[in-house]
């Protein structure tokens, strides 16, 4: 299958002033993403292995995103993604001097039908937008953590 409108790839890296451990225990914590990460507005355990996420960046729409854990790894936290998206997202943790380099990576297809639409669109605006809350989770970061 091609790469269609409906088809995001992210990516993003950030180094932060932390040991990976640290990193780990943060990004593994979903129930509390929303303390260090604005554009996360709820967070709902579903289970051990599940979570009922709720997005909103710059517009005016909330993203609910069912999250089930692949890998909680110390060098590789992965989550299944389904909602009107679905795909995967995961976060790698290297150790480099002084703390760690994350590296975000996120592959989605718009399923909902009106967020396919949204897709063939204004596609653009929705990678802003996405970029948007990338921008929120790094500065959320940085000031939990210090920067490199």
């Amino acid at each position: 299958m091609g790469v269609s409108v409906r088809d995001y790839f992210f990516s993003h890296t950030t180094d932060v002033a932390a040991p990976p451990e640290q990193v780990h225990a943060l990004l593994v914590d979903l129930e509390n993403f929303g303390s260090w990460w604005p554009q996360v507005v709820a967070v709902a355990s579903l289970g051990p292995e599940d979570a009922l996420v709720i997005c909103r960046s710059r517009l005016p729409y909330d993203l609910e995103l069912h999250l089930h854990a692949e890998s909680r790894d110390p060098q590789l936290l992965r989550v299944a993604i389904g909602g009107p998206i679905s795909g995967t997202a995961q976060w790698r943790l290297t150790p480099v001097p002084g703390g760690t380099r994350l590296e975000f990576e996120q592959r989605v297809r718009a399923t909902d039908p009106l967020f396919a639409l949204a897709s063939a669109l204004v596609k653009p605006l929705l990678r802003w937008n996405h970029h948007a809350m990338m921008r929120g989770a790094e500065d959320g970061l940085a000031t939990r953590f210090g920067s490199l």
